[in-house]
């Protein structure tokens, strides 16, 4: 079993990608609209975390934006 590492900003941006693929599902029902703008709010801020070099807040990014699911 061969794991890959990667940093906490891979991590933050990989996240960011995934939840930008699943956004356009949300954005496609009606009662998508909250959860759609709670999704772009975290994609914000965690770009702003990798922007400032904050990583207690990438970490806290990186949780968020794991959360959301398809």
């Amino acid at each position: 079993m061969t794991s890959k590492t990667e940093n906490i900003i891979e991590g933050v941006q990989r996240q960011c990608a995934r939840v930008r693929e699943i956004l356009p599902l949300y954005d496609e029902i009606p009662t998508g609209v909250f959860a759609a703008t709670m999704m772009r709010s975290s994609i914000k801020k965690a770009e702003a975390a990798i922007a400032s070099g904050d990583v207690t807040a990438m970490l806290s990014a990186y949780k968020d934006l794991e959360e959301y699911e398809e």
